[in-house]
């Protein structure tokens, strides 16, 4: 039987692993290749710094290209080591762990999500992975050559890229 709480998805990205770190933990950097908007607050209640990496315990709020205002996630860096990974809850209080490693000569960034709710059609597990799917390619596109696949157009509707 498939454990549907759970997945992983696995890319190569040809950049130094500090590079795909702070893609992930600095916000002007996340906003490159996965969000419109990504603002962070710390414990003590203060925004973040746009150009340095948030911390274990702040709190975020996401946006993306293609939705409108009202499309957004909340929720809590969980893990943020400076090097190598990042962890923070996503949609229902699920778990999102990025590893970065080296893997025959190669820098690998895998995802994997966990936590996933039960439900009896495998919503969160079915949209999550196929967006996730597409973010990690437009990470690899924009860190190895410059070019965002992201759909910016709310009007456009239905899309993968958005």
């Amino acid at each position: 039987m498939r454990d549907w709480s759970t997945f992983t998805r696995r890319i190569t990205v040809d950049a130094p692993v500090k590079t795909i770190y702070d893609a992930w933990a600095v916000p002007s950097q996340v906003e490159r290749w996965f969000l419109r908007t990504a603002e962070y607050v710390g414990f003590d209640g203060n925004h973040k710094d746009r150009d340095m990496a948030v911390a274990e315990g702040d709190a975020y709020l996401w946006r993306w290209h293609g939705y409108l205002d009202d499309v957004n996630e909340s929720g809590i860096i969980e893990d943020a080591n400076g090097t190598d990974r990042f962890a923070f809850t996503f949609t229902q209080n699920c778990l999102v762990t990025v590893t970065i490693k080296n893997e025959s000569g190669e820098t690998v960034v895998e995802l994997t999500q966990s936590r996933i709710p039960e439900d009896e059609n495998h919503g969160i597990y079915v949209d999550c992975s196929y967006g996730w799917t597409f973010f990690l390619a437009n990470l690899k596109s924009v860190l190895e050559g410059g070019l965002d696949l992201r759909n910016r157009n709310v009007d456009i509707r239905n899309v993968v890229n958005a």
